[in-house]
């Protein structure tokens, strides 16, 4: 499980420290585009069982097919150094509008990667509404 938010900097060739806490989860990771206005990135055997659950879904829907296409055609396998950075590709980069001030947060089955600022207006726009989100959520989730 992941939880927690670190701050880090985006190298100048696209690298990126995954927090040490992290490190330790898996040797193959996959990034992939976001949703919301960030990065997902998986444990590789992760990553398959998200996608194996819209595989089993009808690719005669046009939004099946199109939600596999956003999140696996930009897709890629990344590995962490002996350091524990990892390499983003530049289309990635360029798609969560990564500049030098990053964060990286755990959402419970993946990491998201998100420019500083971005992610702080992002969560700055839903502060306000937690109640409304709790109250909305799906049921089944209890309290104990």
């Amino acid at each position: 499980m992941f939880i927690g938010k670190f701050y880090h900097s985006l190298e100048e060739k696209g690298r990126i420290s995954l927090p040490k806490k992290f490190r330790r989860e898996s040797d193959s990771w996959i990034v992939t585009r976001g949703l919301d206005g960030g990065l997902f990135i998986f444990k590789e055997e992760d990553f398959e069982k998200e996608i194996a659950k819209f595989e089993s879904r009808t690719f005669t829907k046009k939004n099946n097919r199109d939600f596999i296409r956003l999140m696996t055609n930009e897709a890629q396998e990344i590995q962490p150094d002996k350091t524990g950075r990892v390499q983003l590709p530049e289309y990635l980069i360029e798609f969560a509008k990564l500049k030098k001030s990053i964060v990286i947060v755990g959402s419970l089955s993946r990491l998201e990667v998100w420019d500083r600022d971005l992610y702080h207006d992002y969560i700055d726009g839903i502060e306000d509404k937690t109640e409304e989100i709790a109250e909305s959520l799906e049921e089944g989730i209890t309290e104990n």
